[in-house]
């Protein structure tokens, strides 16, 4: 489990792409889940961590490499 002291999208993000799988920690957001590449939206949790959490997926969506001409 990666701990963020800070919530930093674009360093969050390029962990997930790293290890596609696992749990992180972010200060005041507390633990997330993220599978595939993507964040798992808990069944329960705050506004915040939710908007956090589609913050997070949109911005993983943005950066996949599409595959150039051939």
């Amino acid at each position: 489990m990666r701990m963020f002291p800070v919530y930093s999208p674009k360093l969050i993000a390029k962990h997930v792409r790293i290890f596609l799988t696992g749990v992180i920690w972010v200060k005041d957001l507390g633990q997330l889940e993220f599978s595939n590449g993507r964040f798992l939206m808990p069944k329960r949790s705050l506004p915040q961590v939710r908007k956090a959490i589609s913050e997070l997926n949109s911005l993983l969506e943005s950066q996949k490499v599409s595959p150039g001409p051939a």
